[in-house]
């Protein structure tokens, strides 16, 4: 095969089909791990251990911070806007350093041994946006070996009921507006939960609530200065249950292509590997985490990425400041936090992205041509293989240190993960940010990052960049697909293999066994290996995709939900992950469409009804009903619809015999009018 894999080395020689098996690529190892992977430090054996080495080395660096709310006292005719503004009013960041942290932690522990009654191995619930207590919490988990289990609202209405009772939760820590959302869940999840606390305060009418319900709950200063016994002080004695790298640290349940979320179990091993090999690559590169980074916290804590990259910083002995809860008050947080590091999903690139061009394209003349110049220069050298701080300097200051401010002005490296990020708006930030742009690639399932790709590599754009030094990749083909993992341009599932793999689905053994086939577990993602060694994803296997924010997309279950419309036939429904919502083509109900149009006055056959712009918006009002009335999360709202009048048929290749939708000949023949359906939506 013509591929000069300059990043990553074989292993294994490809196996051919035997019967009806696919044939598997080779296996491949960045090249880093050609003898092996770097083993996980001696004397490690859990994330607790990573904090507490860090605690002795770096006691006094600050280590979790958040912006102090400044409270004005209003005068009697202060106007309502004057009145909001100073409450959103923040301040400077406030730091805890490693050992208060640790000291708190220790209080934390304390409080769950002797009043949460919990041991080893028992499930705590976080429910909350990230902050300080997320992480002191997490870190008791991780003192007491408890399984820490994320909770979070986005998978559904249902979902924090069915985690709690399914990974059977007996403590709950959760932000104080979550509170009312956890008492719901009662009476069914009853039999498991027996506290609850609350970050902040709670209210004499919640009290009462739980009491009814068996429910002890707290307020986080009650909790953390409740009467301990003193015999059994861990804070003196350090009497901590002893911790294996075999043991669960965290339960995170992710929401599965159909059916109910599925608890990914992760344990100490599988984080201690994954450091171990982030370590290692950036290492390799000059470009490891210093004591002095700044890391930016807004990915929620309750997923995999946002998780990982806090236990790298915690391993650094670095800081990590938290956003303050809101969107809109993103870019203002970073800009009080100056951090060297941030993480991201496209859909937050994309909005920094449309704000820098429009910034440029509002500036006059002049200066936009001298952007151009500049940026086309800049990108011309890059290309070449200069280093981006190389490849322009005095741009760098004259122009780009602009854009770097506005990014607080200490950025180095962004990260973005959950979906594929557009190659103009990766090229484009690659140059005006003075800072690596990496796309990385993983699932709940690896642990977060199995490839990354290489700074200064501009060819890498559009790539997930070569595997880290601990897993192994290979490809399988997928025929009825028509992916090649022998082909010249080596196609297929991608498959990965290493100790930083999950160990299973908790409690489905079915699901695991579908998941891991000779110890090798199955992405579902199509890739195609590039010449240099990096990983291109093409493709999903099944009938699933991500929205631009990284929300997965079950489309069966949605056109079945659909279909419940009395005025439609059939429905397909088309998004893709650089687009945040999705639209549909329909085939209407004639007699439905037609009794309609008589009763509201719209006129014309057939045809010209379905053209009708009032037909359409009718349409779409009942496809909003519905979705409403099944309570849909927002991502799942059809945003656009075309309405055909003629039914998807065999004729043009639209259906299989069996009338099951070819999906991919639907989006070629209504490829127009997605496009289009896109635009008047943006």
């Amino acid at each position: 095969m013509g591929i000069t894999k300059k990043y990553v080395v074989e292993i294994e020689k490809a196996k051919e089909a035997n019967g009806t098996r696919p044939s598997v690529g080779p296996v491949y190892r960045n090249v880093l791990a050609k003898h092996g992977f770097r083993p996980i430090t001696n004397g490690l054996n859990s994330c607790w251990d990573v904090f507490r080495s860090s605690v002795e080395k770096h006691p006094n660096n600050p280590m979790l911070g958040e912006r102090e709310m400044i409270i004005h006292h209003h005068h009697h005719h202060a106007n309502k806007e004057q009145v909001e503004a100073e409450a959103a009013a923040a301040g400077k960041y406030v730091w805890l350093t490693y050992k208060q942290v640790y000291d708190t932690v220790l209080n934390l522990a304390d409080s769950m041994l002797t009043r949460g009654g919990v041991t080893k191995g028992a499930r705590c619930g976080i429910y909350g946006i990230n902050c300080t207590k997320w992480v002191l919490t997490m870190q008791a988990c991780n003192a007491l070996a408890l399984h820490c289990v994320p909770l979070y609202d986005t998978l559904g209405a249902g979902a924090v009921k069915y985690i709690i009772c399914h990974a059977e939760v007996s403590i709950v820590f959760a932000q104080e507006t979550k509170i009312s959302e956890v008492l719901k869940t009662f009476p069914d999840t009853g039999k498991y939960l027996k506290t609850l606390v609350s970050f902040g305060t709670i209210t004499n009418e919640q009290k009462l609530v739980a009491e009814k319900c068996g429910l002890e709950v707290f307020s986080w200063e009650e909790f953390l200065h409740l009467e301990t016994n003193k015999e059994r002080d861990i804070v003196n004695n350090d009497q901590l249950p002893l911790k294996m790298r075999s043991d669960i640290c965290t339960i995170m349940y992710t929401s599965g292509t159909t059916g109910e979320p599925k608890g990914v179990v992760i344990t100490n091993e599988s984080i201690l590997s994954i450091l171990s090999g982030v370590h290692h690559h950036l290492e390799s590169m000059s470009e490891e985490f210093r004591v002095s980074d700044v890391f930016f916290s807004y990915l929620p804590l309750a997923h995999i990425f946002d998780r990982v990259i806090e236990e790298l910083f915690i391993s650094t002995g670095a800081s990590i400041g938290f956003w303050r809860g809101d969107i809109k008050l993103l870019i203002d947080d970073l800009k009080e936090l100056k951090p060297t590091v941030f993480c991201a999903v496209p859909r937050v690139l994309d909005r920094i992205y449309s704000g820098l061009v429009e910034k440029i394209s509002s500036s006059g003349f002049l200066k936009q041509s001298l952007f151009n110049i500049a940026y086309t220069y800049k990108l011309h050298n890059m290309g070449k293989g200069y280093k981006h701080e190389e490849a322009a300097p005095t741009f760098d200051k004259i122009i780009f240190s602009k854009v770097k401010e506005g990014l607080g002005g200490n950025m180095r490296l962004i990260l973005s993960g959950a979906a594929p990020l557009s190659t103009s708006v990766e090229t484009f930030l690659r140059v005006v940010t003075c800072a690596h742009v990496l796309q990385g690639y993983g699932l709940t399932e690896t642990c977060a990052g199995s490839f990354v790709a290489q700074p200064n590599e501009i060819s890498m754009t559009g790539t997930v960049g070569p595997p880290l030094p601990n897993v192994d990749v290979c490809l399988i083909s997928v025929p009825e697909m028509g992916y090649d993992a022998l082909a010249g341009a080596p196609r297929g599932e991608i498959l990965l293999r290493g100790n930083s793999l999950f160990s299973g689905y908790y409690k489905r053994e079915d699901l695991t066994k579908e998941a891991f086939v000779d110890g090798w577990f199955h992405t579902g993602d199509i890739g195609e290996w590039q010449p240099d060694g990096s990983m291109k994803i093409i493709d999903r296997k099944k009938n699933i995709f991500k929205l631009s924010q990284g929300e997965y997309v079950s489309v069966e279950n949605l056109e079945a939900i659909f279909s419940l419309v009395s005025c439609i036939d059939t429905i397909w429904i088309y998004g893709n992950s650089f687009e945040s919502f999705l639209v549909a083509v329909v085939n209407p109900n004639k007699e439905s469409l037609e009794c309609w149009a008589t009763e509201n006055g719209v006129p014309g056959d057939f045809c010209s009804i379905c053209e009708n712009p009032k037909t359409n918006a009718y349409i779409l009002q009942q496809l909003t009903n519905i979705a409403k009335e099944k309570k849909l999360k927002g991502f799942e709202f059809i945003k656009a619809v075309h309405v055909d009048p003629i039914p998807f048929d065999m004729d043009r290749d639209l259906l299989t015999p069996t009338f099951k939708k070819k999906r991919a000949q639907l989006l070629k023949y209504y490829q127009k009018v997605v496009d289009g359906m896109y635009k008047s939506r943006r």
